[in-house]
């Protein structure tokens, strides 16, 4: 079997780490890394697949480029604003294309379990959504958090998360750590995930490029990538 080329917009931490996890893999070769101002065109025409881990700023030019070229493009930017959420729909029309705000292969399993459990039980559960990150993080609620709730809010038929409860903590290096809690006066059921290396990221990224390439377009989620046949 051919190896997989990958290129990588986005030469910050996430980007080097995939790099050098590349470099690891006999089933996968680096294309390149991309970083703005550089010609992302000629990068992708060498490439099977791209994962975006720049920034919101980068990404449009990753889609337009993906589009161009007609490359999967797998995407783990966060904070992306209407405008470009809409691009990400509209450039699925096109190419195959995994979204997702979190790339780990648990937090995928954790929101399947989530959203079973709302679904079962219902709307009589106060539901609290509790996320911990390292100090350096902006967003709060985490995008994980908010698509944790998203999951619960959908499965009980809420048009919105309004009902749940988010509580976000800045502290030291901490990757990240998530909880969801839904409780009643005489019960609790509590789910939970934790990070220890953003490595956790990396896997699930490339777990995602390996299966997008080939795959109709679309906009799919590691629910897609894991669950999928």
């Amino acid at each position: 079997m051919n190896s997989i080329r990958i290129a990588i917009a986005g030469a910050g931490r996430m980007g080097q780490a995939l790099a050098a996890s590349i470099d690891g893999l006999p089933d996968l070769v680096l294309a390149g890394v991309w970083h703005r101002g550089a010609d992302l065109d000629a990068l992708l025409k060498k490439a099977d697949v791209v994962i975006d881990f720049s920034l919101p700023q980068g990404t449009e030019a990753v889609l337009a480029a993906a589009i161009g070229n007609q490359v999967p493009l797998v995407c783990g930017v966060s904070g992306l604003d209407d405008k470009l959420t809409r691009r990400l729909h509209e450039a699925a029309l096109h190419l195959p294309l995994v979204y997702d705000r979190n790339m780990s292969l648990g937090i995928a399993v954790l929101e399947r379990s989530v959203r079973e459990a709302a679904t079962t039980l219902g709307t009589a559960f106060e539901v609290v959504i509790a996320e911990v990150h390292h100090v350096h993080k902006k967003d709060a609620p985490s995008g994980t958090a908010l698509k944790l709730g998203e999951a619960v809010a959908e499965a009980r038929g809420e048009a919105s998360t309004d009902r749940i409860k988010f509580e976000s903590e800045r502290r030291g290096e901490v990757p990240g750590d998530h909880q969801v809690t839904m409780r009643t006066p005489t019960e609790t059921l509590a789910f939970s995930h934790s990070v220890t290396t953003r490595q956790v990221f990396v896997d699930g990224a490339l777990r995602a490029a390996r299966w997008v390439v080939g795959q109709p377009p679309g906009l799919y989620a590691m629910q897609d990538v894991l669950f999928r046949p």
